[in-house]
């Protein structure tokens, strides 16, 4: 009776240590949270927010390894989160607004920048914490992805507007809880020869926080 005592005390407190074991990932819960990888989940239809990580910049250039472009010193977008189902897994969000601003040109001929608008809002964007922690932003309802750049030049305004209809692919970290994008390219739609035939975006956002949470806590992807 003894050793039998003691066998199932000893498969009892086996069984704890595998409760214990397991439980961080049980607690991560959903695919985004707040505060920690193990914090609370993100509730459906709140707003996540984020400007460019400090001392980054924005840029639109003309080749995917080049630096003749457009650059800006300030960005931030607004999404809404439309799903956020158990780990493993993809959340999606809502990309409502995103805004560019302290644009600069390097390309011969320009003087300035006048504006860079986003067209076609909003967009999908499917989070997902599959190796490398995925990032698929794709057209919505209102059609195509596109970027609207406004150039001044020596003989007056001109528009260059790009189009995306597949996607850009982008990744996100929990270190720094952040967003990014590297040279991921925009087709030009219609403008003059001054603007080159593709715009490669890359940016990186952070910190990316629930602004529907007190606090603004920061975001985890599980």
């Amino acid at each position: 009776m003894r050793i039998s005592r003691t066998l199932a005390t000893a498969a009892l407190a086996a069984l704890a240590l595998t409760g214990a074991a397991v439980s961080p990932a049980q607690a991560a819960g959903a695919v985004l949270t707040t505060g920690s990888p193990t914090g609370p989940a993100v509730a459906v239809g709140d707003v996540l927010t984020a400007n460019l990580v400090a001392g980054t910049s924005a840029t639109f250039y003309s080749s995917a390894t080049g630096t003749s472009g457009v650059k800006c010193a300030a960005s931030s977008f607004s999404a809404t989160v439309t799903s956020n189902p158990a780990a493993p897994g993809s959340a999606v969000e809502r990309l409502d607004t995103q805004t560019f601003g302290s644009c600069t040109s390097n390309v011969v001929g320009v003087t300035g920048v006048k504006s860079v608008t986003v067209t076609s809002l909003p967009f999908t964007n499917t989070v997902s914490d599959a190796p490398g922690n995925p990032v698929k932003l794709t057209p919505g309802a209102a059609g195509v992805m596109g970027t609207t750049v406004v150039l001044n030049t020596i003989l007056g305004s001109i528009s260059c507007n790009y189009q995306n209809s597949t996607g850009i692919n982008g990744t996100t970290s929990n270190t720094g809880n952040t967003i990014g994008f590297t040279a991921q390219p925009f087709t030009l739609a219609s403008g003059p020869s001054l603007c080159f035939a593709t715009g490669y975006f890359t940016a990186t956002y952070g910190p990316v926080v629930d602004s529907s949470v007190a606090g603004s806590p920061v975001l985890f992807v599980n």
